[in-house]
């Protein structure tokens, strides 16, 4: 049983991890258990343990919610700051919607519709050069219809022939917008793409 009492403590431990409850005194968490298990007098009722529970969730809410305007605010600047100067740059278009964008490589094939599915390499960067995701890494390009993505990837990859490779710089708003992607892109990010167009379907 040693095994099975292990394994439910890996799943309520991973689920715990999950809700951002790190911060727990295990000994009392281990406690409670064995109380109710063993049909103890319980320390607390199971309506204060419920206000308690979820005064806890909700402040821990709050905490995360305050951590994520501020990083949003942070990547706001840093990102309009970052467009502001690469405007400036030799070879870089910005485009009345503010994407940018510049060319690596042209092609000689097909341009794409947006309602066309494209083939594409890519990888994708914040712009202090946090790599957030690659077809590269992965081994293998990706296929999707271009009116499904990012603004600024429908808008941009309208102008590539397959066989080119751009740059582009894409302002928040034309990306993620204000509430980011995962754990990975704060809210208010540029991005960064390197996009091959491979085929257009």
């Amino acid at each position: 049983m040693d095994k099975v009492s292990y394994a439910l403590g890996l799943g309520i431990g991973r689920q715990l991890a999950q809700m951002g409850a790190s911060d727990l005194n295990i000994d009392d968490f281990a406690d409670a258990i064995k109380d109710v298990i063993a049909g103890n007098t319980l320390k607390i009722s199971n309506k204060d343990a419920q206000s308690i529970v979820e005064n806890y969730f909700s402040e821990k809410e709050k905490k995360m919610s305050a951590d994520r305007d501020a990083k949003g605010k942070i990547a706001k600047e840093a990102g309009e700051q970052y467009l502001a100067e690469n405007a400036k740059n030799e070879g870089v278009i910005t485009l009345p919607s503010g994407l940018q964008y510049k060319v690596l490589r042209e092609g000689n094939g097909q341009k794409p519709k947006a309602t066309d599915q494209v083939v594409c390499h890519y990888e994708g960067f914040l712009v202090d050069g946090t790599v957030f995701d690659s077809s590269y890494q992965r081994g293998e390009p990706a296929t999707f219809p271009l009116n499904q993505v990012i603004t600024g990837w429908t808008e941009g990859l309208q102008l590539m022939q397959e066989g080119a490779k751009y740059r582009f710089f894409i302002p928040y708003r034309l990306g993620y917008g204000e509430g980011g992607a995962g754990t990975l892109i704060p809210p208010f990010s540029a991005l960064i793409f390197d996009v091959e167009l491979i085929e257009v379907k």
